[in-house]
């Protein structure tokens, strides 16, 4: 998969192509993906993928924006094993949000990306003040020559899948549900960082890993470390000691006691154990991480 992002220039080459933000590449996203890809190779076309960063709503309403599913790094990773070959990241900043309509369909899609085959929801809008919408599309497809198609809603077991679900599904604690919609487990990631020590001093040593954005979950987890098993994990502010004002993933590895600071973990979420609490003194929170730890160990062995 070839990755591109910044300004385009005209190209010579031709695509089937989708838009959207693709927050968690969830089943909805990939049964998007898949007809595109499908449509590509049967009109010979390079398959394409158009999104942006940040996401428009984190452009527009800043910390009344939706908390993220997927950073860019993972959105990425998770996109690779779709078979997309290629992706254009669009920075929307200002200047973005204020290209017209009509400015957008000419500058990005057609002479950037040479566009001939587009798929997007009815519901899609794009340019500055959403002036363009589905109708726009048609009346630009009949003009320009590109074809085009609207996808419907994707229905699993009953539900509609979409990114909002997915974060409801996550706030509520619901796992399982999230990863029926998500069509995978629910991951986080990010670099481990130097943090105070406490987890090690209370006989707990934790990889702390500083989330840019507040996460849509938060709690204590059971959860599978890539390449390192099994652990336990804290998305929250740490109430009880050194409150942080952004939510912080602390991992305690239940198997492992490797040196860890500064690789790159992905998190597996897989069963919540119990919310966040503000314990009275250090005793008392020593003790509920035991617990956390022994109820963790508990769904393994379940589950194993």
């Amino acid at each position: 998969m070839v990755v591109t992002h910044g300004a385009l220039q005209a190209t010579r080459g031709r695509c089937a192509l989708t838009i959207g933000n693709f927050d968690g590449v969830h089943r909805g996203h990939r049964a998007l993906i898949d007809r595109v890809a499908a449509k590509a190779r049967e009109l010979k076309l390079a398959s394409c993928v158009l999104t942006f960063e940040p996401h428009p709503r984190e452009f527009f309403s800043r910390d009344a924006a939706p908390a993220r599913l997927t950073r860019l790094r993972d959105k990425l990773e998770l996109l690779a094993t779709t078979g997309i070959k290629r992706v254009h990241i669009v920075r929307f900043d200002a200047r973005f949000a204020s290209l017209p309509a009509e400015r957008f369909l000419e500058d990005v899609l057609l002479r950037g990306l040479g566009t001939r085959w587009l798929l997007v929801g009815r519901d899609f809008r794009f340019g500055a003040r959403r002036a363009g919408d589905f109708a726009t599309l048609e009346e630009a497809a009949m003009r320009h020559g590109f074809r085009l198609e609207a996808m419907p809603d994707v229905l699993f077991e009953g539900e509609r899948v979409s990114s909002s679900a997915v974060r409801g599904a996550l706030g509520a604690g619901d796992l399982r549900r999230a990863e029926r919609l998500l069509g995978h487990p629910y991951t986080l990631s990010g670099r481990v960082a130097h943090g105070a020590k406490l987890g090690r001093a209370l006989g707990f040593p934790t990889a702390n890993i500083v989330l840019r954005r507040p996460p849509p979950l938060g709690g204590i987890f059971a959860v599978e470390v890539e390449g390192l098993g099994p652990g336990v994990a804290s998305v929250g502010r740490r109430p009880t000691v050194n409150p942080v004002p952004v939510p912080l993933l602390e991992v305690h590895l239940l198997d492992c006691d490797q040196e860890l600071y500064g690789r790159h973990l992905k998190v597996c979420f897989l069963e919540k154990l119990r919310d966040e609490k503000k314990y009275d003194g250090l005793d008392a929170l020593k003790q509920a991480i035991a617990q956390d730890a022994d109820r963790a160990r508990e769904y393994f062995a379940r589950h194993g």
